[in-house]
C-alpha cells in the first residue's frame, strides 16, 4: 500500500488537513496517509525543514512526502516534485526540502505546471488542496514525474544558522522549541569547554538522557533532531527561564 506522509502548518481546527486527505484519497483510494505533523509554526519554513529532516528517513522507501508550509502561496514561487533514490517529495519551492535533500541522491526535479493533475480552482490561496495533494496522490499511483511538469536543475535552499567561533567562544543559538519547551540549538558537536551559558544562565550538565539532568536547572542533551537541546528535567526550559528563538548559546572553549 503506497504511503503519503503529510507535514504542514495547517493546524487541526479549520478542516484543511481533512480536505487534503480527501483529495489524496479521491485520486488514490489505496493510499495510506500518515501525519508527520500539522503543528509547524505558521509560515516557519526553517522549522518545517528541520522537522522533515528529522523524520523522513524512518519511513519506508517510495513514501511520498507532501510538505506544505507556504507563506508564498499564489505568488511566483514554483511548486515542485522531487524524486530521490528512496523517496518522493512534493512541496512549494521555498527551501522546506533543502536540508533533507542534502542527505539524498536526487534523481529528478520537476516544476509542477501540468494542470491536468491539479484540481480546478478559482483562487490561488490553497495549493495544498489544489496542487500538492492531487499531485501526491498521482505519484503514489505511479505517475512518473516527467508527466507532471518541466524538468529543472535545482531548488531553493535555506541555511540553518551556523555556530560561529569568536575570540575564545563558540557561539550557537536556539532555532526551535519542541512542545516540551526544550530549546533545540544549532550545535551538532560540543568541543572541549570550560563553561556554557545561554543568556546569563549557566548550563549545568551535558546528559545522555533527560532524567540525568539537574532538576530545576538548564542542561544539554543530544536530541532526536541531531542537535543539542537545552532542557529542564520534567519541565519547560522555555517557560521557566524565558528562553526565546535566537537566544545565543555561548561556549567558552578550553585554551
Amino acid at each position: 500500500m503506497p504511503i503519503v506522509a503529510l507535514l504542514t502548518d495547517f493546524g487541526l481546527e479549520d478542516g484543511f488537513v481533512g480536505t487534503v486527505k480527501g483529495v489524496i484519497k479521491s485520486v488514490n483510494p489505496d493510499a495510506d496517509i500518515v501525519d508527520i505533523t500539522h503543528g509547524i509554526t505558521p509560515f516557519d519554513i526553517l522549522e518545517g525543514a528541520l522537522v522533515l529532516n528529522a523524520s523522513y528517513r524512518y519511513f519506508p522507501e517510495k513514501t511520498v512526502f507532501v510538505c506544505v508550509v507556504d507563506p508564498g502561496v499564489g505568488t511566483e514561487r514554483k511548486s515542485v516534485a522531487v524524486e530521490t533514490d528512496r523517496y518522493f517529495f512534493v512541496a512549494p519551492d521555498n527551501g522546506i526540502l533543502s536540508l533533507t535533500l542534502e542527505n539524498e541522491k536526487v534523481r529528478k526535479i520537476v516544476h509542477l505546471n501540468n494542470e491536468k493533475f491539479f484540481l480546478q480552482r478559482d483562487n490561488e490561496t490553497f495549493h495544498g488542496r489544489d496542487i500538492f495533494a492531487p499531485v501526491g496522490g498521482y505519484i503514489s499511483k505511479g505517475v512518473p514525474l516527467e508527466n507532471l511538469g518541466t524538468n529543472i536543475d535545482s531548488i531553493v535552499k535555506i541555511e540553518i544558522p551556523r555556530p560561529v567561533e569568536k575570540d575564545e567562544y563558540l557561539v550557537g543559538q536556539i532555532i526551535k522549541f519542541d512542545r516540551f519547551g526544550n530549546g533545540i540549538t544549532n550545535l551538532q558537536q560540543i568541543p572541549p569547554f570550560e563553561e556554557i551559558y545561554v543568556n546569563n544562565y549557566k548550563i549545568r550538565k551535558i546528559c545522555r538522557n533527560f532524567l540525568e539532568g539537574e532538576k530545576g536547572q538548564l542542561n544539554l542533551v543530544k536530541g532526536s533532531f541531531g542537535f543539542y537541546e537545552i532542557f529542564v528535567p520534567m519541565g519547560s526550559a522555555e517557560e521557566m527561564f524565558g528562553l526565546k528563538k535566537g537566544d545565543k548559546v555561548k561556549i567558552k572553549l578550553k585554551g
